[in-house]
């Protein structure tokens, strides 16, 4: 007697379509797989440009926020973590995501996180915009993180959102050369002008 398809269940992911995760987990190493509502996308590794942007914005934070050096620490903020959000789960991976330290204290031991990140940042290219803004960010939102940074490396311009019961808010729009305080890092002032240095 044939197994019912039905009752073929990932036994980590039991609530995510078992093809999916097959899919996710066997994806080429030259793309970023991630699963939202229970979907798959797959995108590009990120080009120069775009990976350049991600490392200034983190080398530009972690100095202040996680080490405490001209700034007020107490941060966890990691390049590209894998997370693993809510019971479906949702399993996407942020160009940058921070904790507070209080929230993530301990290292994880397992490869992806499961603890909802207080920022995430995502470095937007022509060809991952739309999933950011559209797929991304609603989904950020109702796993509750607290603040977004939509980076563009080709407009040379940054958006923060900060979460609030009716949806994201747009609290900073800059571009250029501008100096500005960015929500939840506003202790420091960044140099928009480096992130689109090479």
């Amino acid at each position: 007697m044939a197994s019912d398809p039905a009752r073929v269940l990932d036994p980590e992911y039991p609530n995510l379509p078992v093809e999916v995760v097959d899919a996710w987990r066997n994806a080429p190493e030259n793309v970023v797989a991630e699963v939202i509502d229970g979907e798959l996308s797959t995108m590009p590794r990120p080009a120069p440009r775009h990976a350049s942007a991600a490392s200034i914005v983190d080398q530009s934070l972690s100095p202040a926020f996680r080490w405490g050096r001209g700034g007020p620490g107490g941060w966890i903020i990691l390049p590209e973590p894998e997370l693993s959000l809510g019971a479906r789960p949702d399993l996407v991976v942020p160009d940058l995501a921070g904790w507070r330290r209080e929230r993530l204290p301990t290292m994880p031991d397992t490869a992806t996180i499961n603890v909802v990140p207080d920022w995430v940042c995502e470095v937007r290219s022509p060809s991952t915009q739309r999933h950011d803004r559209f797929k991304k960010m609603p989904m950020y939102f109702r796993h509750g993180v607290g603040h977004a940074w939509m980076v563009d490396p080709e407009a040379q311009g940054i958006e923060v959102f900060r979460r609030t019961a009716e949806g994201w808010l747009l609290v900073l729009s800059a571009s250029g050369d501008a100096v500005v305080r960015a929500e939840p890092f506003d202790a420091i002032e960044l140099a928009l002008a480096t992130l689109w240095a090479w």
